[in-house]
């Protein structure tokens, strides 16, 4: 951390700095802020927990109750205008309870024990009763049946330390980093990682891929990004404005509808907020990257609505390969090879099956034969001067705002906004041996043949690091009409959202451009490869100059009626049902424009479907089949859910998909669940594409360990296979949750989980480099003995790229690595979350853990390969994954601390297969906060926090890519190492 004392000092000076602003606008919005109002309640006598609820929606004030403490209460009737406070002491009278303010939540207690609080409500102890639809379910009020929801409060976010949504989620034990993250964007094309150009971040429950996993933010599906919009890009959320995050680890189709095969997350923002907030974050790691993070928050919440405003800001610094030893194409410290190619600057002639080393400290005027350095290569590490991670900054903004426009009937709206900037320094995409003439006045002839050479050079020594540059934005936003009769409610939904992505490469080499110059006979203007970096005038390497842009832009209307209230009341409660229909209508364009490989730039509208339109209805019944009072010996509670969802889509047809859950409450605080349900992922865009700019063949030498030289030359087929079908999914899941009464403040969750998952969508050309390693895996598309003829054909296509400069008299093997859909995946586990929340010498403490262990991810890549277990391989969920957690407060103390595990793994990717070590590391999270009192600095909150308080590199894994090789394994660890943050908040 010595390099970065400085940047820490100067990032603290503008903490404080930014907190005296701050501080200030709370002084001049203070009389914005109204004092309670009375409302009218005509409420008649009925369950606590109903009225409860119904007191949280008019007054806009939220309760946090234990279920337990109110099942079986009946409120009093309630008429007239009250405040919150005096609505709901009103329904708490006589009944053995009491409200406690928390902050600005209100706490239902007993009133034995008579204790003050003094910390906010811990999650899974409460549950929040109001109007809100909790995730997996469509009725109000209601938890879901059979699966177990994780919660993220807003607590957890402030306690982990994390700026960033993508780093709250990626902590999750269920979620895989792997596929679309900003880590992987430039290191990897595992699990869809090449359609990141915009280096967004997408959740993967379950690491079943990105699409399998349906992101929502307010319960509304968001615009999609990356490639044909093939992830919800977390990083546009601003993480300050989150109230909290729902996640559900089961299948959801018969819910939700297409992608929610994994699960869903649903990413709830803050609404209703009565004042104000500013914070201030600054963070730093080892090297040059930092990260500043501002946001301010206001609302106002009033008799008949409300409204709330947010704004964040978030740069963070570059992370360079050059600050991490492990960020190197040379790996032999660690154990592994020398991945460098011969690609440098001076560079090497390849002529006659040799190499020959143009020799340094030269600038290839004069240069003979006799100087080169014979059946020698020239190497450079790429990864020299790039980056692992790009400078990002990020503007969200968020409005949402409320009115009852009588006693029945509500209309809300809410929009969120984001643009984000990104630059990277990265590795030369374009390694190719360069064709010279003979006519090129500086040319060399090794072998005395005055036959055209071939040199191996590194360009970006001539034109600067190659550069990826973009900007993403985004709106999203919707707006509900809600009229409720009597026990029902009904509302009318819209919604919209576009997402556009504008990507770049700079200081790219025009190949054209370059071979023009490489004939030129002039020595002055001639392209000159045989020298030192920038051995060429100026005014040439500029004419080489190319660069690509491209633009996407993905769009999304919805529409939506839903009812959901009582049916009747059965002996254990009402039975309740919820139905709804819903429109959606997508559409994703996209325009390449290059100058890369022509004399002028080339505009290139990529050949995408059109308009897809889905049509849908649903409905899902809950039935309380069996209740304390019926005093059945074993079963004090018996709950059952059915849902179904029909989706009609206008490119392929009509799906539907059942749920089944069931909930069993044998005795008192042990309850048993299980889920039954059926979910599917439609085709996406870019599954759909068929035009000639996605085809391409390519032959390249990957290792083979049956060959005498440890390499065979394969041609590789890459594009989409006609006709692709949804993807198909069976989910189980069976567990409990048990809360002991002799236990208080203890609690259980545990369940298996398995998904059984057909017909899916993937190419394995992420793994096409190690297919002759894994030839049964990779069996059904292998061709070993291909004819002469057939590679012929391949070699004759324009969608041929021969980078590699292989004939095709030396392709041994031909691999179809297109997209289509998969045979088979089986996936099963358990999940398990243990937490206490109690007190130690009269302060609060809590002490937790979750975890995920994956009993095994099955793979068949087509109906006639064997079946492969590949858990705990790179590219695949690990076995294991742990999150413990601890925290205490302390007067105005608190102290959160939390260990994340991640369990070791094989690299199959290198043959031989090498293990990989488990990473371990600790998150540590002080905040201290100053007396409520007059003044600028009043109840202000002070965080230190560290990120990797140890500062653990990840293990060493063998990474390879077709162009590149690197030390790390982006899907299962962070290069970033220790972060440490100073957080101000400021709330008024």
């Amino acid at each position: 951390m010595h390099r970065n004392t400085y940047r820490l000092r100067r990032g603290l000076m503008a903490t404080a700095a930014c907190l005296v602003l701050s501080a200030a606008v709370p002084a001049l919005a203070a009389p914005l802020v109204p004092s309670e109002a009375s409302r009218a309640y005509d409420l008649k006598s009925q369950p606590l927990a109903k009225a409860l609820s119904e007191v949280a929606r008019v007054s806009g004030r939220q309760v946090v109750v234990s279920s337990s403490l109110v099942r079986g209460k009946t409120a009093p009737a309630l008429q007239g205008r009250y405040t919150a406070d005096e609505a709901y002491a009103a329904l708490l009278s006589g009944s053995g309870l009491k409200i406690t303010p928390v902050g600005a939540t209100l706490v239902v207690q007993p009133l034995r024990g008579d204790t003050p609080a003094t910390g906010e409500p811990q999650a899974g102890d409460a549950e929040v009763l109001s109007e809100l639809v909790v995730t997996g379910t469509r009725i109000r009020g209601e938890a879901p049946v059979g699966s177990t929801l994780i919660s993220i409060t807003r607590k957890d976010i402030d306690a982990s330390g994390y700026a960033s949504t993508q780093e709250l989620l990626q902590a999750l034990p269920q979620n895989y980093a792997g596929g679309a993250s900003e880590g992987a964007a430039s290191l990897s094309s595992r699990n869809g990682a090449a359609f990141n150009g915009g280096f967004g971040t997408g959740v993967n429950l379950r690491g079943l891929g990105n699409t399998s996993t349906l992101v929502l933010i307010n319960g509304d599906r968001p615009a999609m990004g990356g490639v044909a919009g093939s992830f919800a890009d977390l990083s546009l959320i601003p993480s300050t404005a989150i109230d909290h995050i729902e996640a559900l680890a089961d299948g959801a189709s018969a819910l939700y509808g297409s992608d929610a095969v994994a699960g869903v997350v649903n990413i709830v923002l803050r609404d209703r907020l009565d004042g104000g907030e500013a914070r201030m974050r600054y963070g730093t790691a080892d090297g040059d990257f930092s990260e500043v993070q501002a946001s301010v928050m206001r609302g106002r919440v009033w008799e008949r609505g409300y409204l709330t405003f947010a704004y964040e800001y978030l740069r963070r610094g570059r992370l360079a390969a050059d600050d991490r030893a492990f960020a190197r194409e040379d790996l032999r410290p660690f154990g592994g090879l020398d991945r460098r190619t011969g690609y440098a600057s001076p560079g090497t002639i390849v002529a006659g099956g040799r190499n020959f080393a143009i020799p340094a400290g030269q600038n290839g005027v004069g240069l003979t034969a006799a100087r080169l350095g014979a059946d020698q290569v020239n190497r450079t590490d790429a990864r020299l001067g790039a980056d692992i991670l790009p400078r990002q900054t990020r503007q969200s903004i968020y409005l949402s705002g409320g009115v009852d426009l009588d006693a029945s009937t509500t209309l809300s709206a809410r929009i969120l906004g984001a643009d984000r900037r990104y630059d990277l320094r990265r590795t030369p995409t374009w390694a190719s041996q360069v064709t010279v003439p003979v006519s090129n006045p500086f040319y060399v002839d090794p072998l005395g043949a005055r036959q055209p050479v071939r040199v191996q050079y590194r360009f970006a020594d001539d034109l600067g690091a190659e550069r990826s540059r973009g900007h993403i934005s985004a709106v999203n936003g919707g707006a509900d009409l809600t009229r409720r009769i009597g026990t029902w409610s009904v509302t009318g939904s819209a919604g919209y959202g576009r997402e556009e992505d504008v990507t770049g490469g700079r200081n790219i080499v025009n190949t054209y451009r370059l071979n023009l110059a490489l004939a030129d006979t002039n020595p002055a203007t001639a392209y000159n490869l045989f020298g030192g970096p920038r051995s060429t005038h100026p005014s040439t390497i500029d004419a080489i100059r190319g660069w690509t842009k491209g633009r996407g832009l993905y769009t999304v209307w919805t529409a939506g009626l839903k009812g959901d209230g009582e049916l009747f009341d059965l002996p254990a409660g009402p039975l309740k049902l919820a139905v709804g229909y819903e429109h959606r209508s997508e559409r994703y364009r996209n325009t390449s424009i290059t100058y890369q490989t022509t004399a002028d730039q080339r505009v290139s509208p990529v050949d995408y479907p059109g308009v897809r339109r889905i049509e849908a209805v649903y409905g899902e019944l809950r039935a309380p089949l069996i209740g304390e009072g019926q005093a059945i010996p074993g079963v004090h509670r018996l709950d059952l859910s059915l849902a179904g969802r029909i989706e009609d889509y206008s490119d392929f047809g009509r799906t539907s998909n059942p749920k089944i859950g069931v909930n069993l409450e044998t005795i008192a605080g042990l309850t048993l669940k299980g889920a039954y349900g059926t979910s599917f992922r439609a085709p996406s865009f870019q599954d759909q594409r068929l035009g000639p700019g996605l085809i391409q063949y390519f032959p390249f030498a990957v290792i083979d360990p049956k060959s005498p030289t440890g390499k065979t030359n394969v041609l590789f087929l890459l594009g989409n296979t006609p006709g692709i079908q949804p993807e198909r999914a069976k989910t189980w899941t069976a567990g409990l949750e048990w809360r002991p009464p002799a236990a208080q403040g203890l609690r259980l969750n545990a369940g298996y989980f398995r998904v059984e998952y057909s017909d899916r969508i993937g190419a394995p050309n992420a793994g096409a480099l190690n297919m002759l390693i894994n030839r049964d895996l990779y069996r059904g598309q292998l061709n070993e003995t291909p004819s002469a003829g057939e590679i012929a054909g391949y070699y004759a296509s324009p969608y041929l790229s021969n980078t590699s400069g292989i004939a095709a008299a030396d392709i041994k093997a031909i691999a179809n690595a297109r997209t289509q859909n998969l045979s088979s995946l089986v996936q099963d586990g358990i999940d398990l979350d243990l937490a206490w929340q109690g007190r130690l010498r009269g302060d609060p403490v809590g002490l937790g853990v979750s975890g995920s262990y994956t009993f095994r991810v099955d793979k068949r890549f087509t109906a006639g390969s064997p079946s492969t277990d590949q858990v705990d391989t790179v590219g695949n969920p690990l076995k294991l994954r742990v999150r413990g957690r601890g925290s205490w407060s302390h007067g105005p103390w608190d102290l959160a601390a939390a260990v994340n595990v991640a369990g070791g793994y094989t690299n199959q990717t290198v043959s031989p297969a090498r293990s990989v070590s488990s990473w371990t590391t600790v998150d540590l999270n002080v905040s201290y906060r100053l007396p409520e009192q007059d003044g600028l600095w009043s109840g202000v909150r002070l965080t230190l926090s560290a990120s990797n308080l140890f500062d653990k590199d990840p293990p060493f894994v063998e990474s390879v890519t077709p162009s590149s090789a690197i030390g790390f394994d982006t899907d299962n660890a962070s290069a970033i190492g220790r972060v440490v943050a100073v957080t101000v908040i400021k709330p008024w």
